[in-house]
């Protein structure tokens, strides 16, 4: 399952998430499908072809687009309803060994697989990417409670083979685990705002300049390991713990109402989504080939590397 090369890769929503996903797949020599109902989705997949310099076929329907696929991403509306039925109509037109993996954001892989045999809902996988899978690691795979272990372990060393870093969520909850953190961090952020603490610029200026870089470096418990000195974390939550339970846990105003003000700061931060976006892109993929090209230089400089590196040469 998922062993063969190129892969029939089946991806049924052409929207942001969809349209990174093929990229990804096509940039790495396999088949893919698309299918959206989209009116534009030939000119859509016509362009990606072009910068991806490898066909990609556009499906009028649901049926041809899975018909012989080895693995389907659906990157539908985040709805129940519309994933539960979606997935039985797969089920339906799909090859009885296909993998079939969604990329909600914090629907759960029992829930859009609760109509189903367990034969089929032994297929069904959440693999949930960051905007856009093609430049961010990371993708969040979710086994349900009836998914199979091949298939989780299938997906991972595939999406491995891509350069994506799998990371297996032991128990579903919702949300999983970057966009509840993200979800924590939002509402802090809107209190922030809300209350008059700083604007939304100024605390995207904060994260970018503070937190950012050193998540992007060394992680939340990482950072927090090393704030604490000697004794780590042990020892951070000693001395700083009692001032960090000072901090009152908020409750911000999350309704339209409530957001609006925080909504038009933000807009008037980001005039145009188009430039912030190929800024993040350039943005995210300097941070990504540094950090690569530091792991490189520090696996070379490990004791034993130039030895080795000699034995290969003679």
């Amino acid at each position: 399952m998922l062993t063969e090369s190129p892969l029939t890769i089946a991806i049924i929503g052409a929207g942001t998430i969809g349209l990174s996903w093929a990229r990804l797949f096509a940039s790495h020599g396999h088949r893919v499908r698309l299918f959206d109902p989209r009116p534009d989705l030939e000119q859509v997949a016509e362009q990606l072809s072009a910068e991806t310099e490898v066909p990609i076929e556009v499906c009028q329907c649901l049926t041809g687009a899975v018909d012989g696929a080895d693995l389907v991403l659906e990157s539908g509306p985040e709805s129940v309803e519309a994933k539960t039925q979606l997935f039985a109509d797969l089920v339906d037109a799909a090859p009885a060994d296909c993998v079939l993996a969604s990329s909600s954001s914090a629907i759960l892989p029992t829930t859009i697989a609760a109509r189903l045999s367990d034969e089929a809902a032994a297929r069904v996988v959440i693999s949930h990417p960051y905007n856009p899978p093609h430049v961010m690691p990371l993708v969040e795979i979710v086994p349900g409670e009836r998914t199979a272990p091949e298939v989780v372990a299938g997906l991972c060393d595939l999406l491995t083979s891509l350069g994506r870093v799998p990371v297996v969520v032991e128990k579903e909850a919702p949300g999983f685990v970057g966009n509840r953190l993200q979800n924590a961090l939002l509402r802090e952020a809107v209190h922030i705002v809300e209350s008059g603490i700083a604007s939304a610029e100024d605390v995207d200026v904060v994260l970018k300049n503070s937190l950012g870089v050193r998540w992007a470096a060394v992680g939340l418990f990482g950072g927090l390991q090393l704030g604490g000195g000697e004794a780590g974390l042990r020892g951070f939550m000693q001395h700083i713990g009692p001032s960090f339970a000072q901090i009152d846990v908020t409750e911000p105003d999350m309704s339209d109402a409530g957001m609006e003000p925080v909504i038009a700061q933000v807009e008037q931060a980001y005039p145009s989504a188009e430039a912030l976006a190929a800024e993040r892109d350039r943005m995210q993929e300097g941070i990504l080939r540094l950090r690569a090209e530091l792991i490189a230089d520090e696996d070379s400089e490990q004791p034993g590397a130039d030895d080795e590196d000699a034995a290969a040469e003679a």
